[in-house]
């Protein structure tokens, strides 16, 4: 195998984005642009072995760079707030930054319209004209938009195209309009109840992320409170992507507890990518077996899906708790 001991800018580029964890990589590449993804992309693909001297190099480069560079004072504020949105979401955000920075004004009706989802957007523009709905939705991601656009009556979703299609300049009085509608709507519909927060998935997360200690105290003490609610929270938990994370050998010992039939099954639900894991824990000809299985099932019930990774979790959840299966980085997390 070649080492590479020399690189370009965007190699080393491409080497400092392959050193950051996946989520890390992530939300780097998602700033980027069609161009700049398809550059990096492109290195990133063609490198080959990269030697630790080389590493060393491109980490050096880019703290020298970053000397030179500074970090500018331009909308810090904004840049803060941003960030603050993207890690605990835009009613959180706001509310942090509030406490940060007393002055600063709030969002304004349009930008957190932005940030809230379908489901929220819908009662605030369906019994609108056609126009305003499509002043709207031509500011929203598009995938937030033809979701919103999905669920409005069918008998306007083709006035809302044409005028989208069709809307040329837009005044600032009309933005205005907007804003005034957006802001009655909000504090009519959602001001009075407030944004949903919490919930059982919002506790799971909470939960997992504490010392197991927790999680020993807490969920018996809540299934005495609440039996159901403390099922739906367990549920959340564990679900079946956590197994993603076992190596192939974990896997291998998670596999010999499963049934066949329940393994296909429960694999028809996720995609090609997402089965990678098990099967790097099976042998080639076993992996094939499996996958022509698959193809071979045909259409299933989702239903029939989530109950055969409900069994494959409760043999993960099993194992986990007699030490032969373990999930995070310490003793301390959850298992």
């Amino acid at each position: 195998m070649t080492v590479q001991t020399s690189l370009s800018d965007a190699e080393r580029a491409a080497v400092m984005v392959m050193l950051l964890d996946d989520s890390q990589a992530a939300r780097i590449l998602s700033q980027l642009g069609p161009d700049e993804l398809r550059v990096l992309g492109e290195k990133m693909c063609a490198l080959g072995e990269i030697g630790p001297e080389v590493i060393a190099r491109s980490v050096t480069s880019f703290v020298e760079h970053t000397e030179r560079l500074g970090l500018s004072d331009h909308d810090r504020v904004g840049h803060v707030h941003s960030l603050m949105k993207r890690a605990v979401g835009e009613v959180k955000a706001d509310n942090l930054m509030q406490r940060i920075l007393p002055d600063q004004p709030r969002a304004t009706p349009l930008e957190m319209a932005q940030w809230l989802t379908p489901q929220a957007l819908i009662p605030l523009v369906h019994d609108e004209h056609p126009q305003v709905i499509a002043l709207l939705l031509v500011q929203l991601d598009p995938k937030v938009a033809a979701e919103v656009l999905h669920e409005l009556p069918s008998e306007i979703q083709t006035q809302v195209v044409h005028r989208i299609a069709t809307l040329g300049p837009v005044m600032p009085e009309a933005l205005a309009m907007l804003e005034d509608l957006l802001n009655r709507k909000i504090e009519s519909q959602v001001g009075q109840k407030g944004f949903e927060m919490g919930g059982p998935h919002e506790a799971a997360e909470i939960i997992n992320n504490a010392v197991k200690a927790v999680e020993k105290r807490v969920m018996p003490e809540l299934s005495r409170i609440d039996k159901a609610l403390a099922r739906q929270i367990e549920s959340e938990m564990f679900k079946f992507e956590h197994l993603f994370v076992l190596d192939p050998q974990q896997m291998g010992i998670l596999l010999r507890e499963v049934e066949s039939e329940t393994l296909i099954d429960a694999l028809k639900g996720i995609t090609e990518e997402e089965r990678d894991c098990f099967f790097r824990a099976m042998s080639g000809r076993a992996a094939d077996g499996v996958r022509d299985e698959i193809e071979a099932r045909g259409r299933i019930r989702m239903a029939d899906v989530i109950e055969a990774q409900k069994q494959i979790i409760a043999a993960a959840k099993r194992l986990a708790a007699e030490g032969v299966l373990s999930f995070g980085s310490s003793d301390d997390e959850y298992v």
